[in-house]
């Protein structure tokens, strides 16, 4: 017992102790003196604030410190820790702190304060395109934090996106306001002023003798001095705006043009911009011509596939010729039938093609084109990216490049022009991805598409004699016939889809004086094995005449103003003779037809041809009909169509370059042949009680024979995506006869105007346009025509490329003209017109324009003029 007690009395000494020794080695908020000598402590904890929507793990982690860790303090690793934080950027307060140090452990505090986030931006002073644009382009986001770099790289952006428009002494100014509504967000505005741009006020070439200085100058397609009267022709319409791109553009294009010319050795000697005023630079140009060189000999190296003979051919130099550096890599490199070109559609897509200048010898040079022509390449995979609306075999049917065949540039063209053509994707974004891969000796294609929805919906309203007039069109462009009844097939809502089927369904009307039905359905692939083409359609109309009494109160109104100078027959003075209640359902014209057609590729003379044939019925059935030739009877018009087309255009809203072409012929039986009457004796006798009998009979069977011709051309007079292009069209037309005493008054031709068939006069005519002139005015009734002809030109500029919506520009001139016979066909009297106008396709509608024209010349009949115009048009013409 003794002994225990001392033992207890000791313990309790040593734990008293303990605790007093560890009491004293706590120091709480210790001060770190860094002149001090360091000591190492190993990290007992790290405590964090100022962060409230992060996890703390995170947020430490960045500091790269940890329990456990021994550091020196001071030392390296807490100013790294802190600099890490900096770095990060979302910080506008960091500090670390020691809490607490226990023994040879520190307790650390990481103390943040997290820059406020966007919750509003207002960029100022600029245009709406231009906020659009930079709101995509300078970086600062609704939601996130904004740092002073992020405010800078906006700020530089800015000035950059406008100095590249000309506007040089542009000022940005970007503050930061508190959101009062939202603890700690900011409202950034950014306020812009662009100020005006600036100019090139003139224009200082020293050194120019060679060449004149006007070629040299219009080298300059960029940078433009200001308009001066000598000058005038070269300025006008170009913009003067100076920005540092073009004009090395600008730069390089000169030293191009002495290239061009045979003077290797040209190069600018000094060049400075100098302001002439606040908005206004002068530019100052030296230039060393050097001398001209031409070409001594030409010589082939490493060449097997093509003989010497062909490749001179295809360079198009030859000695003695000025030695054209860019005509030599336009026809090595860059032409549609340069020599590497050429090797590619052969499938060499490995060549390389080095021109080296052996032997400069005073201006004569000896060139020596090496040639290393490699193997011929398959195709080994091709992928078809981006297509989300057919089916996968609809679009690689259209394709020319196929796996396992020999690679082909022409092959590529010809694909690029087929799927655009098929109106699913957007030409302007179609981009063939083409990866050789010499090792193996094979290319990987990836069409990379972009898909767009061609079916369109039409509700349309009018005005006409009887009333409104409505129009309601459906046409579905990826219709799919064998999904009609598969309840697993691909669908869009309830129309099936998936195969690029063409279905249209249309209806117009005004209630009881006109109704229009039509259903139509085209399949590219019937069969789904072969490009032939099936089509089926049918239409009725029906439309009606007002009754007699409504021309007779016509009348007495008319006579009853004449007297008195106001009144109204029927209704004593008052109100309007609507028309619309005068409905007589025994004057009519019906309607009825039925087509069927089928076409196919043809691979003669070139695969760009094709030919279909189209067997059509319609049948007439007038009563009482005063606005035609025939006013009683049944006339049945049963005629085969045979055309022959070629087309080889790409993008079929705005080419920019190939042709397109169609000749018809199109023929009904001969039934004057064969029926045995003498067609010289019937109704030849207006007067005859028995004229309109033998009308009907004359023209029971419709019989003639028509041929029609159109072609347009199209041309790229610029580079670029955004081009004017060059439209050129003729065309013309023949109604005759096998029996000149049966001349058909059915399938005339209608002239003049925007070509757009009305419900009044759209049965037995062809609708032929002629803008500057009224509709039909060149065809008027009595005067039917039997032959016609049209030609014109247009230029084309496009405003707006884009998947959902694409415009046009316009300027035209054209002249044309309708005969009432075959034999007065004369391509040198044409009725002339000129204008300008404006085409905008929209997914969902389709083609629509206007266009303003003059008619130059007097309407037929008439001393009046066509005059000033203007014609809506809806839908494609060709």
């Amino acid at each position: 017992m003794s002994l225990i007690r001392p033992f207890a009395i000791a313990m309790l000494l040593v734990l008293f102790t303990t605790e007093a020794l560890a009491q004293a080695a706590k120091v709480v908020n210790p001060t770190i003196l860094y002149s001090g000598t360091p000591r190492k402590y190993e990290i007992g904890g790290i405590n964090l604030t100022g962060i409230d929507n992060q996890e703390p793990y995170v947020i430490i982690g960045i500091s790269n410190l940890s329990v456990g860790d021994e550091i020196t303090v001071p030392g390296e690793a807490i100013t790294s820790a802190i600099k890490r934080y900096w770095k990060f950027g979302l910080f506008s307060d960091v500090s670390i702190t020691a809490d607490s140090i226990i023994g040879n452990k520190i307790y650390l505090g990481i103390h943040l304060k997290q820059r406020p986030r966007v919750s509003q931006i207002n960029i100022k002073g600029v245009k709406k395109g231009e906020r659009e644009d930079l709101e995509t382009q300078i970086g600062l986001i609704k939601g996130n934090q904004i740092t002073p770099d992020m405010e800078s790289r906006a700020r530089r952006i800015i000035e950059r996106y406008f100095e590249n428009k000309g506007y040089k002494n542009v000022e940005v100014n970007i503050t930061q306001r508190p959101d009062v509504n939202a603890e700690n967000n900011v409202i950034v505005d950014v306020n812009i002023d662009k100020k005006d741009k600036i100019k090139v006020h003139r224009i200082y070439i020293d050194g120019v003798e060679k060449l004149s200085d006007k070629k040299v100058r219009y080298a300059m397609k960029k940078t433009r001095e200001g308009t001066t009267l000598k000058n005038f022709f070269h300025t006008f319409l170009r913009s003067k705006k100076f920005t540092d791109e073009r004009y090395s553009e600008d730069k390089e294009n000169i030293i191009s043009l002495y290239n061009e010319h045979g003077y290797r050795d040209a190069y600018i000697v000094s060049d400075s911009v100098v302001p002439y005023d606040e908005n206004h630079v002068d530019i100052y140009l030296k230039i060393s011509e050097g001398d001209k060189y031409y070409v001594r000999n030409i010589s082939w190296v490493g060449n097997s596939v093509y003989s010497t003979a062909q490749l001179d051919y295809l360079l198009g130099m030859k000695p003695g010729d000025v030695y054209n550096q860019k005509h030599l890599d336009e026809r090595l490199f860059e032409d549609d039938n340069s020599v590497r070109n050429t090797y590619n559609d052969n499938g060499y897509v490995f060549l390389r093609l080095v021109p080296v200048e052996m032997s400069v010898d005073n201006d004569s040079i000896d060139l020596e084109i090496r040639m290393q022509e490699g193997t011929q390449a398959t195709i080994n995979r091709v992928k078809i990216s981006g297509n989300d609306r057919l089916y996968e075999e609809v679009v690689r049917r259209e394709l020319y490049t196929l796996p396992g065949s020999l690679f082909s540039m022409s092959a590529v063209k010809r694909s690029f022009m087929e799927l655009a053509n098929m109106g699913h994707f957007d030409a302007e974004q179609m981009n063939p991805d083409i990866v050789p891969n010499e090792q193996n000796g094979t290319v990987d294609i990836d069409w990379k598409l972009v898909s767009k929805s061609s079916d369109q919906i039409e509700v349309s309203a009018g005005w006409g004699q009887t009333g409104v007039i409505g129009k309601l069109s459906l046409k579905f462009t990826n219709f799919s016939m064998r999904n009609l009844f598969n309840k697993n097939g691909n669908r869009r809502g309830i129309i099936p889809q998936g195969d690029g089927q063409t279905f249209t369904i249309s209806a117009q009307s005004n209630g009881q004086y006109y109704q229009a039905y039509s259903v139509s359905f085209f399949d590219p692939w019937f069969g789904r094995k072969r490009p032939n083409s099936f089509s089926v359609s049918a239409f009725m109309s029906v439309q009606t005449d007002v009754a007699s009494s409504y021309y007779n109160s016509a009348y007495y109104n008319n006579y009853y103003n004449y007297l008195y100078g106001y009144g109204n027959y029927n209704n004593y003075g008052y109100g309007y003779n609507n028309m619309s209640s005068y409905y007589d359902p025994d004057k009519y014209i019906k309607m009825y037809g039925f087509s069927i057609g089928w076409g196919r590729r043809l691979r003669w003379p070139d695969d760009y041809f094709s030919f279909s044939a189209e067997l059509n019925y319609q049948l007439y059935s007038l009563k009482d009909w005063q606005y035609f030739l025939i006013t009683d009877g049944h006339c049945n018009n049963i005629n085969l169509s045979l055309t022959l087309a070629r087309k080889s255009v790409v993008n079929p809203f705005f080419p920019r370059e190939g042709s397109e072409f169609s000749l018809t012929a199109s023929f009904t039986p001969p039934y004057s042949l064969f029926d045995g009457k003498d067609y010289a004796k019937l109704a030849t006798n207006p007067k005859s009680s028995t004229y309109k009998s033998e009308l009907r009979e004359k023209h029971k069977w419709i019989e003639y024979y028509k041929i029609k011709f159109k072609s347009k051309t199209y041309t790229s007079l610029t580079d670029g995506n955004y081009n004017l292009v060059l439209m050129t069209r003729a065309e013309f037309g023949l109604l005759g006869s096998y029996d000149k005493n049966k001349k058909s008054p059915f399938e005339t031709f209608y002239m003049g105007g925007d070509g757009m068939s009305g419900y009044s006069y759209n049965y037995a005519t062809d609708m032929v346009a002629l803008r500057g002139y009224d509709n039909g005015s060149l065809t008027p009734y009595g005067y039917e025509g039997y032959a016609y002809t049209r030609l014109g030109m247009e230029l084309r500029f496009p405003f707006m490329l884009q998947t959902t919506t694409n415009i046009y520009g316009l300027a035209f001139v054209e002249g044309g003209n309708a005969w009432t016979d075959v034999s007065q066909f004369n391509l040198f009297d044409l009725k002339r017109s000129a204008g300008v106008g404006v085409r905008i396709y929209l997914q969902m509608i389709g083609l629509i324009g206007i266009d303003w024209a003059y008619g130059f010349d007097k309407l037929f009949g008439s001393s009046r003029y066509g005059g000033s115009q203007f014609h809506f048009i809806l839908g494609q013409e060709f």
